[in-house]
């Protein structure tokens, strides 16, 4: 499932995170990179361990943490704490799948890839090129949001940035081990919360309510791992 989730930072919280993160030191981002990965690789990160990282990263995990679509979508049991990189001067980033594990360096915690993400934090009009493009069963996605909105796509995807020809993107970017493994069965899942959600708010009495929501949570206690 690919699917744009707006506003995860409000205006206020991408200049903060903007503020912190402009003024920190950026080393080669191909440093967390794996083999396959490193040769396509251009742009800059900031150091995992760093303590201006860290921080940004806590107001990222603050803001997924209040967002009901985020955890309706991804269903999170743990989400990579959040890294953060800066494309500028032709840089970019060919295609590539990412690793189906990871192992935050700081840490040794190790986690399961499911879903990747990136949370565009420079508005659009800044720059040019510096799009997101997706290629799945349905064909190929380019993605460019506005400073705040997050996308979410199968780690399983074959993915890259086009190189940035004007100014600068910067964006944070992380990974999802969900609850539920297998993405048609968070799709169907998504699906369904969602159709549950609109019935609850149109017909909050009608009958139904009940036994579709027991087969949601049913069908997540059948898929789902704790």
């Amino acid at each position: 499932m690919l699917l744009q989730i707006p506003s995860i930072l409000a205006p206020e919280e991408v200049r903060e995170l903007r503020r912190r993160v402009d003024a920190a030191s950026w080393i080669d981002g191909s440093a967390t990179s794996g083999h396959q990965s490193a040769q396509v690789k251009y742009n800059e990160q900031l150091p995992e361990d760093s303590s201006v990282a860290r921080d940004a990263g806590e107001l990222v995990l603050a803001a997924l943490s209040r967002s009901a679509l985020f955890f309706s979508a991804a269903l999170p049991r743990q989400v990579f704490p959040p890294l953060f990189n800066r494309y500028h001067g032709n840089m970019g980033f060919g295609h590539h799948v990412d690793g189906a594990m990871r192992v935050h360096a700081p840490t040794g915690r190790r986690m399961r890839t499911d879903i990747s993400a990136t949370l565009f934090l420079t508005p659009p009009e800044d720059y040019d090129g510096g799009e997101l493009v997706i290629e799945d069963t349905y064909g190929t996605h380019s993605v460019k949001l506005r400073a705040g909105d997050l996308v979410i796509y199968p780690a399983t995807s074959v993915h890259r940035v086009t190189p940035v020809t004007r100014g600068a993107r910067v964006s944070s970017f992380f990974w999802i081990e969900s609850m539920v493994r297998d993405d048609a069965q968070r799709t169907l899942l998504f699906d369904m919360d969602m159709a549950l959600v609109r019935i609850g708010k149109e017909m909050p009495s009608h009958p139904s309510l009940v036994p579709l929501t027991g087969c949601y949570h049913n069908l997540l206690r059948m898929w789902g791992v704790s």
